[in-house]
């Protein structure tokens, strides 16, 4: 007894063209009809079936692919060397061979009558999940985006603010002492830093990918390994540091 699973009504050992043009446009109760009227003549099925225009469709895309040596063919069954002429009416594709065919130059299709209804099941999970992930990172993009842009603001008000890299640079290079009313203007520059990337907007969305200070600390400790001044220590006490700064400020 054949399991209900396994059992396909339209599976057959070999097709004729239209005879697969009807399973693969899910036809098959409709497949006397059409075979009544087209199938000494398929060039009948645009005018006799306008409302099914993938079976006209469907048998040119076989038939292509006999004529370019793509999918191998026979007569009445039986498979014949590629070249070799075949009467239309005679003309068959067995069920291995146009399977193998449709798994490769049409992977999007797997039509239930060659693959069986759990391959089309699987296809769609997988279609539905690539469908979520690329919501994901579509998402993750714009948020990027969005994060980029808020730092790219960030570093013009320190550049007006006139705390560029090169002045920074050749202060350090100087061993300079800063005063403390630079110390605390940097602890309150860096606080807000670190509060806008940690933040969010008035709708809830994250400016950044980073759930907390510690992450921010990790990433560039990674990113900069040795450099002096950039230690996880150094990051943490800064980081409090002006925080605590950018609190005072606002009280």
């Amino acid at each position: 007894m054949y399991e209900k699973e396994k059992f396909n009504s339209a599976e057959k050992l070999f097709y004729r063209p239209l005879e697969a043009a009807i399973r693969w446009c899910e036809l098959v109760d409709y497949e006397i009809q059409i075979l009544a009227t087209a199938s000494e003549n398929p060039g009948r099925l645009i005018t006799a079936f306008p409302q099914w225009p993938c079976l006209h469709a469907n048998v040119e895309k076989i038939l292509d692919a006999v004529r370019n040596e793509e999918l191998p063919y026979g007569a009445l069954g039986v498979t014949v060397s590629p070249g070799t002429p075949v009467d239309p009416r005679l003309l068959t594709i067995r069920h291995s061979d146009l399977k193998r065919w449709m798994y490769l130059y049409h992977p999007d299709q797997l039509p239930s009558f060659l693959f069986g209804q759990s391959a089309l099941i699987g296809e769609s999970a997988r279609h539905s999940t690539y469908l979520v992930l690329q919501a994901d990172r579509d998402a993750l993009q714009v948020q990027l985006k969005d994060t980029e842009a808020k730092l790219q603001a960030l570093l013009e008000e320190l550049k007006a603010a006139g705390l560029e890299r090169d002045q920074l640079r050749e202060l350090a290079d100087n061993k300079q002492q800063l005063n403390d009313q630079s110390k605390a203007s940097y602890l309150i520059v860096i606080g807000a830093l670190v509060d806008l990337i940690l933040g969010s907007t008035e709708a809830g969305r994250k400016h950044s990918i980073f759930e907390s200070q510690a992450s921010i600390v990790d990433s560039i400790t990674s990113h900069h390994d040795g450099v002096k001044g950039l230690s996880k220590r150094s990051l943490d006490e800064k980081f409090a540091a002006g925080r605590r700064s950018l609190m005072q400020a606002k009280s």
